[in-house]
This record gives structure tokens, C-alpha cells and sequence, in this order.
């Protein structure tokens, strides 16, 4: 599969294109989220780096496709799907099922001899770190519930309610993925993990995220900021400094 044809596939979406950027930015978004989501970081970086964002099966132009609910289901597909992307060095960004997501597509990849250069992996315990967490068991006031407390979905979307009940099939499908994924911890994948997280998210306490180094035989490093479970919005800018770092660093090292 070439980049070209794969653009016109489901699962990729290219906002701006900068195809003779060196670099490539690949982005997984959360649970309930979409590529829109990194709409900005592709912003951000072009024409430097050339961002795709993955698009979930079951929201936006893909919602009346089922979701898919089980991440090793996803990852298969998606990785199936990105490996014609590998051409030029590229980045994996993941924030929270994005993150197991991100790194199970990197494990597969690295079996086919395509490594990403870094995961990022924000706002996420270690995939061995399980939790025995039943969100997507709840009925739909209870997933909604969840969604506020969260506060990582859009405040229109959430005050919409004939929207809201047409995403929340694909958003239980994303809780169902996530909540019965499993990894032991002997899984590992070749490319180094940078590691994201705030202060103060119930979803992810230092420690649990600090164990991402024993998924790795690449090295890891944890950054913490302040914030919840989206501090990666509330400090847009100082992780936007950490991607350029990493970008600038990339191409001084001529990867």
C-alpha cells in the first residue's frame, strides 16, 4: 500500500498535508474522541511534519460503521491500515486508549520491520496495569456521567442530546475496548516511550504510568504536568514544546 492510496482509505485523516515533510506525526485519540481532536497539533506543526490522526470506526464521517470493541480487533486493523505510512521516520502519539492502542499497532508494525521512532504515551497507566474499571457496563446516563467528569468531550456535543445518544454505541464500544484490554507485562516493543501524565488524573497515578518503562527496550522517560485526565488540552503549549523538541532532536540526528 502506498501513502497515496491509503489517504483515500477510512482510517487516516490528513488536515494538512506536507508530503515532503521528513517527519511524521501519527496521532490515536481517546476513548469517544476522533482525529478532529488532533486538528490543532496538525496545525501546529505543518508544513514541517506531516500529521495524520486515526479515525475510530462508529463517529463522525465513519458513524454508521459499528464500533469495534476489543483493542486487539483495532489494532490489527489499524496497523494494517498505517503500514503503508511508514515510508519516512514516524512518531506515534497516544493519549488514553489511544496510548494501548498506539503501542499495540507499534507491536505489530515492529514484527513487519517498520519501527515508529517514539511512542508518546500520555495519560495512561502501563498496559500491565490493570484496573477493574466497568464504565461500559453502565446505562447511558451513567457513560454521559462519565463523559463530564472527564471533561474531555466537547461541551456542545454533551448539550446535544439527539448527537450525543447517535455517538454513545461507539463510545461503549471504546469503554468496552479499553476496560477489558490486557497486557502482560512481558509485552514490549523496540521503540523508546516517552511518557505523559498530570498531576492530579484519576485515571492514571504516577506510578502506574511510570511502569511503561518495562514495555520498552528502547529506554522511556515520564513527564508530568499539571492537570487531570486532558491536561494535555489545559497545557496544549508546553506539550506542543515537548513535540517540537523531539521533532528538532529527530532531524539533528538525521532520523
Amino acid at each position: 500500500m502506498t501513502a497515496a492510496s491509503a489517504d483515500d482509505g477510512l482510517w487516516c485523516r490528513r488536515f494538512h498535508p506536507a508530503p515532503e515533510a521528513s517527519q511524521r506525526l501519527i496521532c490515536f485519540p481517546h476513548a469517544g474522541g476522533s482525529a478532529s481532536f488532533y486538528f490543532p497539533v496538525s496545525a501546529a506543526l505543518k508544513p514541517e511534519v506531516d500529521v495524520l490522526a486515526v479515525q475510530y470506526p462508529g463517529r463522525q464521517d465513519r458513524r454508521q460503521e459499528p464500533g469495534i470493541d476489543s483493542v486487539d480487533v483495532l489494532a490489527d486493523r489499524v496497523a494494517e491500515a498505517l503500514s503503508g505510512w511508514m515510508d519516512r521516520p514516524v512518531t506515534f502519539f497516544g493519549h488514553s486508549m489511544g496510548a494501548v492502542v498506539a503501542f499495540e499497532v507499534a507491536h505489530r508494525l515492529e514484527r513487519d520491520g517498520k519501527q515508529p521512532v517514539r511512542i508518546f504515551a500520555s495519560g495512561r497507566r502501563a498496559p500491565s496495569r490493570h484496573r477493574d474499571e466497568q464504565v461500559h457496563k453502565r446505562d447511558d446516563d451513567g457513560l454521559v456521567a462519565e463523559l463530564r467528569e472527564l471533561a474531555g468531550t466537547d461541551a456542545q456535543v454533551l448539550g446535544d442530546e439527539e448527537l450525543l445518544r447517535m455517538i454513545l454505541p461507539a463510545i461503549r464500544s471504546d469503554y468496552t475496548a479499553v476496560e477489558t484490554y490486557e497486557s502482560g507485562a512481558g509485552k514490549t516493543v523496540r521503540a523508546p516511550i516517552s511518557v505523559l501524565v498530570g498531576d492530579d488524573d484519576p485515571k492514571t497515578t504516577l506510578d502506574e504510568a511510570a511502569d511503561w518503562k518495562k514495555h520498552t527496550s528502547g529506554g522511556s522517560d515520564l513527564q508530568v504536568f499539571p492537570g487531570g485526565h486532558f491536561f494535555l488540552s489545559e497545557r496544549a503549549a508546553e506539550v506542543m514544546a515537548v513535540l517540537r523538541g523531539h521533532f528538532a532532536a529527530s532531524r539533528a540526528d538525521g532520523a
